[in-house]
């Protein structure tokens, strides 16, 4: 087995768990169910749930990383009691990776395709409806979608293939540069679009009204929480080992609850940033930012079209968004060698020869659910491949591997308490506080839990 690699620096860990978080749900889902519920009350109802909900699982994923020092392959067996079955949970662990990797490699691909067709000017003079047909005949295409999703495998195992330091920490710590750069100069140029003050008004001014009933007048605060809670609990990717990965290439020199909080916080700015982009520009131009994935596809290339300098406006965003794409398929890369390697020994460049070939061939299915198989409708009418993938990973993986991360950290058939609460404490900064023992034993599980009933209900309640 290849010597263990670390990260050179703390900034390098800061940003890679945090590109490996930041991704499109920052960019569309969160100012989308932003609007849908509320506008800045939900912000605040979110940010709670961030606090209490995601920093603390997030801290516990860390911590098994790092006590460890192994991916999610071998995590559990280094700290489980001997005779328990933790260590069961790391083949579904890792299977929420692929998954996740079989529709995020295709969805990547559209943006590095957006990017040129922005940049080239494919877009100009045309009304919305010559925006959706263009997205409409790239959806009929499998060929063009396949090319551009192998270009995204291509780019995510060749930064993995140059290892940690040299590869992954070195060109993410770039493209997160440039990500935070682009935002802050896509938000300016939003923020001072005519019309706009609108749009940011309902984004940063509390209605609780708003927050309680929708513009019918039916009562949705039970609807508006879960969604608050959802949200601050999917946007970490926390649940399959993806951010335990990172705990397990730091040292011990800083506490996991100050990291922890500087991750989320990145995330949290990415996300708000992104509504200072998206709703000043909805509204100067009057639609809806609660759309969805056509907002980024279909709406936001014709809010561009009738911008001036809309061309160059656009491509940033498109570059902007396929490196929040890409920080996370790189992260998740990296996740997926480094189990080969810790799992069955393979060196770094077998783990990425393999993994290129499997993940390009898992992908396979979700472009051919859009067109050659879309009479394959697993979750109902209109429903794709893509959505069944994304099902799994979102409303099954990810809350119930929370839990069972959480269980892990406070049971004392499991790593417990103590041995959780020193590693997470160990180094200086901010100390994850002992006095949260009953929260997080009984309480925090029974939140979890709740987020995957609540995931099911809202799935199938019709």
């Amino acid at each position: 087995m290849e010597k263990r690699e670390s990260f050179s620096s703390r900034l390098g860990f800061l940003l890679i768990s945090a590109g490996c978080a930041i991704g499109l749900g920052n960019v569309w889902r969160f100012p989308y169910i932003t609007g849908k519920y509320g506008g800045g009350a939900f912000v605040l109802v979110y940010l709670l749930f961030l606090v209490i909900l995601g920093l603390p699982v997030l801290v516990m994923e860390l911590s098994v990383g790092r006590g460890s020092q192994r991916s999610i392959a071998r995590s559990f067996h280094v700290l489980e009691p001997e005779g328990t079955k933790w260590h069961w949970y790391c083949w579904f662990g890792i299977a929420g990776n692929y998954l996740l990797m079989m529709f995020y490699t295709v969805i990547a691909g559209w943006l590095l395709l957006y990017c040129l067709k922005m940049a080239k000017g494919d877009f100009e003079g045309l009304d919305a409806a010559g925006v959706a047909a263009q997205f409409n005949g790239l959806m009929e295409q499998p060929g063009l979608m396949t090319v551009f999703m192998l270009l995204v495998v291509l780019i995510g195992m060749g930064v993995c293939f140059q290892g940690l330091q040299n590869g992954v920490e070195r060109i993410t710590k770039m493209m997160m540069v440039c990500l935070l750069a682009i935002m802050a100069v896509l938000a300016v140029r939003s923020l001072t679009l005519e019309g706009g003050s609108e749009g940011l008004r309902f984004y940063l001014q509390p209605n609780f009204h708003n927050l309680m009933y929708d513009a019918d007048g039916n009562w949705i605060l039970g609807e508006s929480i879960f969604a608050a809670m959802g949200q601050a609990f999917f946007t970490l990717s926390l649940g399959i080992g993806a951010i335990a990965v990172f705990g397990s290439y730091i040292g011990k020199e800083y506490s996991l609850a100050g990291e922890a909080l500087r991750i989320g916080v990145l995330d949290t700015a990415v996300a708000f940033t992104a509504g200072l982009i998206i709703f000043p520009a909805c509204s100067a131009f009057e639609v809806s930012p609660g759309e969805g994935p056509p907002l980024i596809f279909v709406t936001l290339p014709n809010i561009f079209n009738g911008m001036a300098f809309g061309r160059i406006w656009g491509a940033l965003f498109f570059v902007f968004l396929s490196f929040a794409a890409l920080s996370t398929v790189i992260a998740v890369f990296e996740n997926i060698i480094s189990f080969a390697s810790d799992m069955w020994g393979w060196s770094r460049r077998k783990a990425v020869f393999i993994n290129f070939i499997a993940i390009f061939l898992l992908s396979m299915p979700c472009i051919l659910g859009f067109n050659i198989w879309s009479g394959f409708q697993p979750l109902g009418p209109g429903s794709n491949i893509s959505d069944l993938e994304d099902f799994i990973i979102s409303n099954n993986l990810l809350p119930l591997g929370s839990l069972l991360y959480v269980l892990f950290c406070v049971s004392r058939k499991g790593w417990g308490w103590e041995n959780f609460l020193s590693e997470a404490n160990q180094g200086q900064g901010l100390k994850f506080p002992g006095a949260v023992r009953f929260y997080v034993t009984y309480l925090l599980p029974i939140i979890v839990l709740a987020v995957f009933i609540l995931g099911y209900w809202d799935k199938f309640s019709g």
